[in-house]
């Protein structure tokens, strides 16, 4: 099955082949890898990193699980995009609707050791979440128990203007792959939105 739709910001429209991984092709010529799971699409299109693999429907019990490799200590973004309609609330799966239970098992090949990995939301690529665009690391929990990392002991959040999730007090050395288990919320849901991914290194 094939879905079209606009790409905010391009004259395009990108062809989604619902298998994973995908391959769309662009008017002017360039191949996106896009990997399609549930009711979202997830792509590596702003480059410095490669997804390897997706799977899950984004429940507690069957979470949204991608699989990834970065080459560099420097911060990239993947794009996710809804590929049913949206619904707030609705059944996971068949539509998105704004509650994403995810998992990300990133392997380090940069070379250096991570000694912290941050997490940003933006739905304005570039621009910073706020409160009113309803995006958020479960903002509403404040004492949430479901955001883990294997390889990091503490978590702070951050909101307002930014919604930033900052894994801490670990490493991850290279070659070696780090999990982080968090839950994302929108209850404006939106077609296009931003998961920024910072790993860090050791300062001094």
């Amino acid at each position: 099955m094939t879905r079209f739709f606009s790409m905010p910001g391009q004259a395009c429209r990108v062809a989604l082949l619902l298998l994973s991984p995908l391959v769309a092709t662009e008017a002017h010529g360039e191949q996106l890898k896009v990997w399609a799971t549930g009711a979202y699409s997830f792509s590596d299109e702003l480059g410095g990193f490669h997804i390897t693999g997706v799977s899950g429907i984004g429940t507690k019990d069957d979470p949204i699980v991608i699989t990834e490799e970065l080459n560099s200590a420097t911060p990239v973004t993947l794009t996710i995009r809804t590929t049913k309609p949206i619904e707030a609330f609705g059944r996971a799966g068949d539509v998105a609707n704004g509650i994403m239970y995810m998992r990300i098992e990133v392997l380090n090949n940069s070379g250096q050791a991570w000694v912290e990995f941050q997490f940003e939301l933006q739905e304005i690529l570039n621009q910073p979440s706020v409160f009113g665009d309803g995006l958020s690391f479960d903002q509403r929990n404040k004492t949430p128990d479901n955001i883990i990392s294997s390889s990091f002991a503490d978590f702070d959040r951050d909101f307002e203007p930014y919604d930033r999730l900052l894994f801490k007090n670990g490493k991850i050395d290279p070659l070696m792959t780090g999990r982080f288990e968090f839950l994302i919320t929108d209850y404006t849901p939106r077609w296009t939105f931003y998961l920024v991914q910072d790993p860090r290194i050791p300062t001094g």
